[in-house]
């Protein structure tokens, strides 16, 4: 586990302006990755750093005479057009680079002469996915979630037996996972109708899942497990996710091997990439009731015990197609922490996803589930929110929903505050709903 060191010291400051206003997602102490190229041009893409406002191209820097040894590989590494090569080389290069970064941005710098025609502004940038993701796994370790859920469907066992033992999973769709701001179109498929013969047609229960996804580094061999001292060693960062849902599809064809088309249509990814190292000011303790069953011993470590949770505030608003016409502001649904939603911390999923011999490459995404705490305007889903569409949520102007209508702009935000620590953030998740194609 990533320990303090200088990168994250609260008073540095930094000779890009806008990294230094109060309440920004990108200060010096964050430096998140992103896969970027100035708008509507034919440039590559190629692997950039958040400061403030501001991308540092990473493959312009390398001309400044920042990086030497170890983090010029790394920032070499970082130029092309995904950053799993990046991934590929370990911790100890990503902390060399980082402090390299951190040095050269610092206020008062003889970098800033170098780097200054390196920045590009956010405002001015596309994005790409910032990995090739070659998997695609995702979790569901939001026990309030997981409970709520359950209690629509087994209001007396709301939770399944295994659900305190075993981190649950399933292998989902990686060719369908978006970037931010790609727009999704409203999946088609069965229902289960009033009558014997089932219905066809676009889903009418599509909702938004909120979610973090963990970006594996390094990996692992076939046949070799990674063992939980030394799982975040392969977990390069941590990115907004949405994983889209219809929910009257799911329940018709997920018996008996799980989801399909209610989950495989699309997943949108946020393109700034949170490092591990960045997050180390924001650890918590696992935290369990009193009576939950101890962890078995490969998902067990006095390391995870102690600080093997992630301190995250998380937050999804919502704006209709009318309220983009009439120039009104998104409105918050819900908001949650994962710290109190996560029964399951990102090392014991690696643990857990790798111990039957499973190889993990860098880049494959590891989705955590909708992350919803206990009350109820801490939902990470329509489904919660409106008691399975019985209760609509009324929204400014007079709008109602129960789901989510075509129009519908979903946007994903997290951030991360402490005493004595820098707040960072990471960036916004977005995705627009497109009506469903006529069949």
């Amino acid at each position: 586990m990533t320990t303090l060191n200088e990168t994250h010291d609260p008073a540095l400051r930094s000779w890009v302006a806008s990294a230094n206003a109060t309440g920004t997602d990108f200060p010096i102490q964050n430096l998140p990755f992103a896969v970027f190229r100035r708008k509507g041009t034919p440039e590559s893409f190629r692997g950039g750093v958040a400061i403030g406002d501001q991308i540092l191209d990473l493959a312009a820097a390398l001309g400044g005479g920042i990086f030497t040894g170890e983090s010029q590989i790394a920032a070499q590494a970082a130029t092309q057009d995904n950053l799993n090569a990046l991934m590929a080389l370990g911790p100890t290069a990503w902390s060399s680079l980082r402090l390299a970064l951190s040095r050269a941005l610092r206020y008062g710098t003889s970098a800033q002469t170098a780097l200054t025609a390196c920045l590009i502004a956010q405002a001015e940038a596309e994005y790409a996915l910032p990995a090739r993701i070659g998997d695609y796994t995702d979790f569901y370790i939001g026990i309030h979630h997981a409970t709520s859920v359950g209690k629509l469907f087994r209001p007396d066992s709301p939770l399944l037996p295994n659900y305190k033992w075993v981190p649950i999973g399933y292998h989902g769709r990686r060719s369908s996972i978006v970037v931010s701001g790609t727009p999704v179109r409203r999946p088609t498929g069965q229902t289960k109708g009033s009558a014997e013969r089932p219905d066809f047609g676009p889903s009418q229960k599509l909702d938004y899942e909120l979610e973090l996804g963990f970006l594996i580094g390094q990996g692992n061999a076939m046949g070799e497990p990674i063992a939980i001292e030394d799982a975040e060693a392969n977990l390069f960062g941590v990115a907004l996710f949405n994983d889209w849902s219809a929910r009257d599809i799911q329940p018709w064809e997920y018996q008996p091997l799980g989801p399909f088309l209610a989950k495989n249509f699309a997943s949108t990814l946020a393109p700034w990439v949170v490092t591990m190292e960045a997050l180390a000011p924001f650890r918590a303790p696992l935290i369990r009731e009193a009576g939950d069953p101890e962890p078995l011993p490969y998902l067990d470590s006095p390391g995870n015990r102690a600080g093997g949770a992630l301190d995250i505030q998380l937050e999804v608003c919502l704006q209709t197609a009318r309220m983009r016409e009439v120039g009104q502001d998104a409105v918050r649904l819900s908001s949650s922490n994962a710290r109190e939603a996560a029964y399951w911390t990102p090392a014991q999923l690696v643990a857990h996803h790798t111990v039957g011999g499973c190889n993990l490459e860098p880049g494959d995404l590891l989705g955590s589930g909708t992350l919803s705490g206990p009350a109820p305007n801490q939902t990470g889903s329509m489904l919660e929110l409106t008691q399975g569409g019985k209760q609509a949520v009324a929204l400014p102007g007079g709008e109602m929903r129960a789901f989510l209508a075509d129009g519908d702009t979903l946007t994903l935000r997290g951030w991360c505050e402490r005493e004595g620590a820098r707040r960072i953030g990471f960036g916004e998740c977005v995705g627009t709903i497109l009506p469903a194609l006529a069949r």
